[in-house]
């Protein structure tokens, strides 16, 4: 592309960018004006058009495959109903974010959210010191940092900013009108020590694909990548790792839809110390708290996501799998055969996959 052309789509794009904003913020006036239960009704409606709309087919295979890899003991119809309940959730979501800042207040939260067991959770948010959140994207992460930050607990949320400025601009002052800061990620490693030095705890997303640089853990029996930053973060400032998540309960869309916050996990120093490699085990470990909390509630799990897209250079170089990882993964208290079985049976697969794929 020619550097006019890319002025003149710079161009276009800021003039689009009121235009957008204005269409964002009317619709969420109008989820606010119609009610929760209506919006959400609505959400559902759309989700399942858009989940099996032929301009869709390719990612709703893909969730389709994920769930049979995750459960091979379901029924395709049962595969199928989650797989569209998967993006009848990504629709309902949005409907949720608009109305999340008028939800959870501190004073209306009980109103919709359920509390479960936080037992070996709150002292930890409530002592002063830092923690680290982790949740994945399963039920409603909005709904759990604003209900954290709405305790007055000092929170901040790792976030991409959004392309559209005045958008972000919004979604940054609604969240922090009700005390959750965001933090910028590209370049929030160097900024978390201070946050974490007043005391301040911060929430990660924790089950996105971290790259082909990732560390390579097991997440439903296949390698995953996944972000060393958030294992360093805890190494270096000992700091324990809270796993939870606020799923929807009741029927969507029925009046009186209300949200249930759970702690999965909470990963201390006292639990890594003594492990042969202490981050290889942080990031297993939580992966494998995500796990449960996906399958509370798989209807509500991104699962047409690529969760395992980057592969480990061993695949990719058609080696065999390494005795060092193979240890490292036989050495986590919780592995069992079949799950061993499983990852190595996978791994030879992919490594298959790839080879063929570069063949001319």
């Amino acid at each position: 592309m020619s550097k006019r052309n890319k002025k003149r789509d710079g161009l276009a794009s800021k003039a689009m960018q009121p235009l957008v904003y204005g269409g964002v913020r009317a619709m969420a006036a109008g989820v606010n004006i119609a009610g929760l239960e209506t919006s959400v009704r609505s959400a559902r409606i759309l989700g399942g058009a858009y989940a099996q709309a032929p301009f869709n087919k390719k990612r709703l295979d893909r969730a389709r495959a994920n769930l049979r890899w995750v459960r091979p003991d379901w029924s395709e119809e049962r595969i199928e109903q989650t797989a569209v309940d998967a993006y009848r959730h990504l629709i309902t979501l949005a409907m949720e974010v608009a109305c999340t800042p008028r939800m959870v207040t501190p004073d209306g939260w009980a109103n919709r959210i359920e509390v479960g067991d936080l037992k070996s959770a709150v002292g930890r948010l409530l002592s002063g010191k830092p923690a680290i959140l982790i949740t994945g994207h399963c039920g409603n992460w909005e709904i759990l940092g604003a209900w954290v930050a709405s305790l007055g607990i000092p929170m901040h949320a790792l976030y991409r900013p959004l392309d559209l400025a005045p958008l972000d601009r919004w979604l940054r002052r609604t969240r922090q009108y009700r005390g959750l800061g965001l933090i910028d990620k590209f370049g929030a490693y160097k900024v978390i020590p201070e946050y974490f030095a007043r005391g301040d705890s911060i929430a990660f997303i924790a089950d996105q694909n971290a790259g082909n640089r990732g560390l390579f853990v097991p997440f439903f029996d296949r390698l995953a990548s996944t972000y060393k930053s958030i294992g360093l973060l805890a190494l270096e400032h000992e700091t324990p790792i809270i796993c939870g998540s606020a799923r929807r309960i009741g029927v969507p869309g029925v009046h009186g839809l209300r949200y249930r916050v759970n702690v999965d996990d909470v990963i201390t120093p006292d639990d890594w110390v003594d492990q042969p490699d202490p981050l290889f085990y942080i990031a297993a470990r939580y992966r494998r708290s995500i796990e449960r909390m996906v399958m509370e509630a798989p209807e509500q799990y991104l699962w047409m996501h690529r969760a395992w897209k980057s592969r480990p250079k061993f695949e990719i170089a058609g080696r065999h799998f390494p005795d060092a990882l193979r240890a490292k993964l036989e050495a986590l208290p919780w592995m069992t055969q079949g799950s061993m079985d499983r990852i190595l049976a996978r791994s030879a697969t992919d490594t298959q996959e790839i080879a063929s794929s570069k063949k001319p």
